[in-house]
């Protein structure tokens, strides 16, 4: 694994319908951006990059002793902007491998940063993902709730993700895995990614990794035991902000 040297890059823009501003909402006395970075630092598997949007996030970023680069405020994904840090931070290409970690997830554990990087050490992975198992009924048909079909063997932690969708999915008996959008690409992975057109399944499920495996790229995905709390409303800041006073 250390020769990919990876890098961590951490796509962040203020605007969130449900919750505006959500990258510098004050959490315990840190933008929440800033959390997400000092976890980020923290998994110990290379420097850090917060690719942001508006130049108010940099700052919050850069004034935490961060390291913080500007990017078009028009991408239509945090993918091309993660690509667009990438090559601004580093034209000479030093970096052969990069974990894309989602700016609302300040409670991440730093282990599960390290998970999402682990299926790489396998030369015919292209990208790398997570999973966690569903264990609330509810979630099996919940639409919000993507699903990862990956038939894991028996007692492995990492397996090749052959679908994502919102459907049930796949039939019958056994477990059902819950997909976690965090995302390690090799570098040229990710470069092709963000050239290749939306796929016809991508746009029907709209769910981005599709566009991969629509186009014959291989992901795989680590098992993890919970799926991190993603922050999208004033609900999910307020628990957010209990779990880690308790912290």
């Amino acid at each position: 694994m250390p020769r990919l040297n990876p890098v961590i890059v951490i796509p962040a823009r203020l605007h969130a319908t449900r919750l505006p501003g959500k990258p510098l909402a004050d959490i315990n006395g840190e933008p929440m951006i800033v959390q997400v970075w000092r976890r980020a630092v923290k998994a110990g598997i290379g420097p850090v990059v917060v690719a942001c949007a508006e130049a108010e996030v940099a700052a919050a970023v850069m004034a935490h002793g961060g390291n913080a680069v500007m990017t078009d405020p028009d991408h239509p994904s945090g993918s091309d902007r993660v690509w667009e840090a990438l090559e601004r931070v580093d034209p000479e290409r030093q970096f052969g491998a990069v974990v894309n970690v989602q700016g609302d997830l300040p409670t991440l554990d730093p282990l599960v940063i390290r998970a999402v990087f682990e299926p790489l050490a396998h030369r015919g992975v292209d990208i790398a993902t997570l999973v966690a198992e569903i264990s609330r009924d509810e979630e099996r048909t919940n639409p919000n709730v993507v699903k990862a079909v990956v038939g894991f063997a028996e007692g492995a932690r990492v397996g090749r993700a052959l679908y994502f969708t919102r459907a049930t999915a796949p039939w019958g008996e056994g477990p059902l895995y819950h997909h976690i959008g965090l995302y390690a690409y090799r570098r040229e992975a990710l470069q092709r990614f963000v050239g290749l057109p939306q796929g016809v399944l991508e746009k029907r499920e709209k769910l981005e990794q599709l566009r991969a495996l629509e186009n014959g790229m291989r992901i795989d995905a680590a098992l993890v035991d919970t799926v991190p709390l993603g922050v999208d409303t004033p609900a999910d800041l307020e628990r957010a902000r209990e779990l880690l006073a308790t912290t």
